[in-house]
């Protein structure tokens, strides 16, 4: 690939500006196509620096995750022991699913470096660039009805929420039902898919997007008012390796809590990291337009909402926008 001859140039300059015009004559390509592989690796998380007249350098390389590392900080007991690394993938949570279908156990992590298809909830897409966030899934097989597995997904966003808080954003709040937003904007996305036949739950892929040191320009123009990453809020850079294991400790610690004492700790716990309650919302249903107060969590995890007229509405899915 041109991306790799490019790449060896810079290599054996170590460090040594290379103009376009050189390097469009030893790759026997024109200057525009030469600026367009640097943008490419520069979404790839390659750093270049580019100065009129002088040309190009390179003067970072993206940082991949250390697998070895991970496996010696995490703390579980099951829960990622088994990790499936890859540098690009579609989507990981596209990949779990073919893994349970060959028999891949429960708790088995597929995190990637980049994902080129990453898919969030109702069809809409995640952007994933490399060696920039955590893109991540995991397989689940829980001993629980399949009407339960919202709760799941409540349980994901609190076990996201407080590691996002404990490596040093405390402001990170769940909106209701995935998302975890750092004042106003989102940094994250969760979205847990099913498996089932009849009433009878087979299995559950949970798939996490963290946006963690992403700059402003990682972002396409039309994601910049509304996506956010640690790097951006924290201002400084956060280890992957650090917060995807404490992600995971925390969801195995909360799953634990879950099945001895049920779903009351954990819908307190979101309560009180909701960004979501006692506002106004609205939120398009298939029995039409709901708008009111958002109030709590019912037993089940769905949404209360209070309407103008007093009556409280439950809402099991979708999306709400703040008023």
């Amino acid at each position: 690939m041109n991306d790799t001859r490019l790449l060896a140039l810079f290599e054996e300059a170590g460090g040594v500006f290379l103009s376009g015009e050189e390097l469009s004559g030893k790759l026997g390509i024109s200057r525009t196509a030469v600026w367009k592989q640097i943008e490419r690796l520069r979404r790839q998380g390659y750093r270049f620096e580019a100065v009129p007249r002088r040309g190009y350098r390179l003067i970072a390389r993206p940082e991949k995750l250390d697998v070895a590392r991970i496996l010696r900080t995490l703390q579980t007991e099951w829960l990622g022991r088994s990790i499936k690394y890859l540098e690009q993938v579609d989507s990981t949570n596209t990949l779990a699913h073919q893994l349970v279908a060959k028999g891949e156990a429960q708790g088995t992590l597929i995190v990637a470096e980049e994902q080129l298809s990453g898919r969030g909830r109702m069809g809409r897409s995640w952007h994933s660039p490399a060696g920039k966030g955590i893109w991540m899934s995991f397989i689940l097989r829980p001993d629980i009805p399949l009407l339960f597995t919202p709760q799941l997904t409540l349980l994901t966003a609190v076990a996201v929420c407080r590691a996002i808080r404990a490596v040093g954003s405390a402001e990170a709040g769940i909106k209701w039902p995935n998302d975890i937003l750092i004042g106003g904007r989102k940094v994250c996305g969760i979205l847990l898919e099913t498996s089932a036949e009849e009433d009878r739950l087979l299995h559950v892929v949970a798939g996490i997007g963290v946006s963690v040191n992403l700059t402003e320009d990682d972002y396409p123009p039309e994601l910049r008012s509304i996506a956010t990453s640690l790097l951006i809020e924290t201002g400084r850079r956060v280890s992957r390796e650090e917060l995807l294991c404490r992600i995971l400790q925390e969801w195995e610690s909360l799953f634990s809590l879950y099945r001895a004492e049920g779903f009351s700790p954990v819908r307190t716990l979101w309560e009180t990291l909701s960004v979501t309650l006692h506002r106004p919302v609205r939120s398009v249903t298939p029995q039409g337009v709901i708008e009111g107060t958002a109030l709590a969590l019912d037993e089940s995890g769905a949404l209360i909402v209070q309407t103008a007229d007093g009556q409280p509405h439950k809402l099991y899915s979708g999306v709400v926008e703040f008023g």
